[in-house]
């Protein structure tokens, strides 16, 4: 008997909060704006609103496309691709692949591709401050 309570709860913490729940992947499209930006020096708070630099979003659809765009000044531009989560060691990520390399890639490499980890809070944040691009943290408004 009590090896079956501890199976069932060992089962049912391990299903009770998926990343799929918070991520809501069923309902589409989906909206992902950029709600916070900071740099890599240190004891600097992030940039928020108008604050930012840039205002960004991408947009997923249904048919694993999306539309990535950045207003900067007056100026917006858009790029499209595919997109697929992809679970790696360290959690779920959001992988996004672009049709052809521009200015609006976030990444360390030169890949047309971008990497943005999934977190519990419904959150994405942005890998390029791994090679001292900014940090960019992405909230799904819808």
């Amino acid at each position: 008997m009590k090896n079956l309570i501890f199976a069932s709860t060992i089962i049912g913490t391990l299903t009770s909060c998926s990343y799929d729940e918070v991520l809501d992947s069923e309902q589409y499209p989906q909206k992902w704006k950029l709600i916070e930006m900071s740099g890599n020096i240190a004891n600097v708070p992030p940039s928020t609103g108008s604050d930012m630099t840039w205002q960004e979003e991408y947009l997923l659809y249904s048919d694993n496309t999306f539309i990535k765009s950045r207003e900067r000044g007056n100026v917006v531009m858009e790029e499209i691709g595919t997109f697929d989560f992809v679970i790696l060691s360290d959690g779920k990520y959001l992988e996004l692949i672009y049709e052809s390399d521009n200015d609006l890639i976030g990444n360390c490499t030169s890949k047309a591709e971008e990497l943005l980890k999934l977190s519990s809070d419904n959150k994405l944040t942005g890998t390029w401050q791994a090679c001292d691009g900014p940090g960019l943290v992405y909230k799904r408004i819808e």
